[in-house]
């Protein structure tokens, strides 16, 4: 009778020491960097390996990204990351105020793509750590364009395009070449980030709210892509998304 109590002890005491010992590996960063990415997706091997050439190949067919280094993997040095803003939450409990931080985190390339990130947490580090990888899973591509004439490369947003979220509304206007970023400091920022050179910005509602007014920034820019100009009217080429392509491999390496 022991060694039956013993036994189921033992088994129910080392799967839960070994699930929370892997699991704390998987979210470390300096361990992942040390032992390598060992993806966990049928999307995240195909990035690995090197069957899908670019994040464009992702976001043409809408595939879900479900691990940041999947964004790591294409965007690598390029990406860069601010904190946008850190605030103090509280809820009432039994043992009287819980306080915990907000965190939110943007980042760019400076080449069409941005992500924005929100996290809250009981320490600010694990917050911002928290809102970088949410930021990361949440990286739009930003569609740029021209005002007027079409020589160079694009430098506006491709038309008026409105976000919205909370009681802020934030339109965002092309502007001429050589206009600069006519908005708030935090508006420059993420534009910036997402490749914007030139834009006019108009906006309403209570946006001294930092957390509604960024994304509504960050709202407009992923409707950028949700708009068919004249342009985008010729005939769509079909293919075959990477899954069905690559089913062989997925098959063979689950």
């Amino acid at each position: 009778m022991s060694e039956e109590r013993g036994g189921f002890g033992r088994g129910r005491g080392g799967r839960g020491r070994g699930r929370g010992r892997g699991r704390g590996r998987g979210r470390g960063q300096g361990s992942r960097e040390e032992s390598g990415w060992t993806p966990v997706t049928k999307l995240g091997r195909l990035v690995k390996e090197g069957k899908i050439g670019s994040l464009e190949e992702i976001f043409l067919f809408s595939l879900p990204v479900k691990e940041a280094e999947i964004i790591e993997y294409f965007l690598k040095d390029k990406l860069q990351d601010e904190v946008m803003k850190i605030m103090p939450v509280q809820k009432q409990s039994s043992a009287g105020q819980c306080t915990r931080f907000k965190a939110f985190v943007a980042l760019g390339d400076n080449d069409g793509h941005i992500g924005l990130g929100v996290k809250c947490a009981a320490e600010v580090a694990t917050a911002i750590r928290g809102a970088i990888t949410a930021a990361k899973l949440n990286v739009s591509p930003v569609r740029r364009g021209y005002w007027g004439r079409k020589g160079g490369l694009p430098h506006t947003v491709p038309c008026k395009v409105t976000g919205k979220c909370g009681s802020v509304r934030v339109r965002l206007i092309p502007a001429p070449r050589g206009t600069g970023l006519v908005s708030s400091p935090a508006g420059k920022k993420l534009m910036h980030m997402a490749g914007i050179q030139d834009c006019y910005t108009s906006c309403r509602g209570h946006s001294r709210t930092m957390g509604n007014f960024i994304k509504a920034i960050f709202f407009a820019l992923k409707a950028t892509y949700g708009y068919l100009s004249p342009e985008l009217w010729a005939d769509t080429t079909f293919t075959k998304s990477p899954y069905q392509e690559h089913t062989d491999f997925l098959a063979k390496t689950a």
